[in-house]
Order: C-alpha cells, then sequence, then structure tokens
C-alpha cells in the first residue's frame, strides 16, 4: 500500500489533539480571539478555509499565524489549486485540506514537507491520495458516511490515518474515533458565531469526548 517517498508526518496538533476546528468566512478581526479560545479549550489545530473572498480567507490566517497560541497548529482548507496552496503557505499555514483528491497537488505539497489531508470518500480516492503522499486522509462527508465507513475501510487499509469531517458534533466524535479515526474535524458546530466563550466551552466538551473515546479503545 504505501510508496517509496518522504511522507510529510501528521501535524502534531491534530494527532495529539484528535481535533480540527474549521472555520469558513472568518472575520479577520475576531480570527485570533478564536484561535486563542479554541487553543485554552484544548483544541491544537485550526484549519481556516479558503473560501471566497479568498483574500478575506488569507487576512485571518495571516492573523492568526501571526499571534498563533502556543501548540496549536494553523493549516488552510478548501486548498483546490497550487496557487491556492501557495498562497496559504505564504500566509503561514503548516498543512493544507482539501475537499477532494488531487494527486498533483497531494505530491506537490509532499516535495516541499507539507501535510496535506485530501477529502476521499471511497476506497479508490482514500488509496490514491495516501500513495500521492498525503499525510492523513481526511473522509468527506462523514456525516453521510458514517463511523461504519471509518471501521470498514480500515479492513483492506489497516494503516490509513483518517480524519472524518462534515457534520461531526460532540454526540458523534466519539463513535468515529472509536471506529478508528485518528482525529475528526468539526465546522460550525465548534466554532459557531465565533464567541471565544462559547467556542472554548465547545473545544473543552469535544476533546474530553475524544478522549474519552481513545481511553475506551485502548483500555
Amino acid at each position: 500500500m504505501s510508496v517509496a517517498l518522504d511522507r510529510p508526518p501528521i501535524p502534531a496538533g491534530i494527532l495529539g489533539g484528535g481535533v480540527v476546528a474549521i472555520a469558513r468566512m472568518l472575520n479577520a478581526r475576531s480570527a485570533p480571539d478564536v484561535a486563542k479560545a479554541l487553543a485554552e479549550g484544548g483544541v491544537r489545530a485550526f484549519e481556516i478555509t479558503l473560501n471566497d473572498p479568498i483574500d478575506r480567507a488569507l487576512e485571518a490566517l495571516t492573523g492568526v499565524a501571526a499571534s498563533r497560541p502556543d501548540k496549536l497548529d494553523i493549516g488552510a482548507g478548501t486548498v483546490l489549486t497550487i496557487e491556492s496552496a501557495r498562497s496559504a503557505l505564504d500566509a503561514g499555514a503548516t498543512f493544507l485540506v482539501m475537499p477532494h483528491t488531487d494527486p498533483e497537488l497531494i505530491a506537490w505539497a509532499a516535495e516541499r514537507g507539507v501535510p496535506t489531508l485530501p477529502g476521499v470518500a471511497t476506497p479508490t480516492e482514500a488509496l490514491g491520495a495516501w500513495r500521492a503522499g498525503a499525510a492523513a486522509i481526511k473522509v468527506f462527508p462523514a456525516s453521510s458516511l458514517g463511523p461504519t465507513f471509518i471501521r470498514e475501510l480500515h479492513g483492506p487499509f489497516p494503516d490509513l490515518p483518517l480524519v472524518p469531517t462534515g457534520g461531526v458534533t460532540a454526540e458523534t466524535a466519539g463513535a468515529f474515533i472509536a471506529a478508528g479515526a485518528v482525529a475528526v474535524g468539526l465546522g460550525s458546530w465548534l466554532v459557531g458565531d465565533g464567541d471565544p466563550a462559547g467556542v472554548t466551552e465547545r473545544a473543552r466538551q469535544v476533546s474530553a469526548t475524544v478522549a474519552g473515546a481513545r481511553a475506551g479503545a485502548t483500555g
């Protein structure tokens, strides 16, 4: 299943905390406060998506990267092209997330030591993304595929690090971890309206859920 390449490692924040917070259309002024709130709640990875207008997203990414809380990895999401990937890295992103599988883009990032999490919804896409040099595999949309898909995908591909994303909440996160996911990605449920107090509370909730599910899986 593996190929000979220097595969970038999974960011420590994703692997350690087990949660990737995802923000879309984030206000650049409030972005650093959201990042701080996530870190205070135990979340160690923050993805800012490059939705239109991309300049606004890059501004938010730059602000978060400049004021990066300790132990929080900062990434860019909805990366569709090499051009947007390059802009995200220039803005301070240290990992890239995609809703799709683009072997050329994955390989481009891997050659530069940049971890990617490409989106997959089939075994064929998962294997193609891994062979291209992905650090981990984003299973999307997780709400439609469900924890059973994670468990079944690990049958033929036991070594694939899977990160279910899309519609995940604190109520469902534990089931995905128990099924074998290394982490989960949460968007609107976690970041919500960007109010720092609410973000920290929800971050603590899902972090505790993931930690409990991990303990149960190894207990």
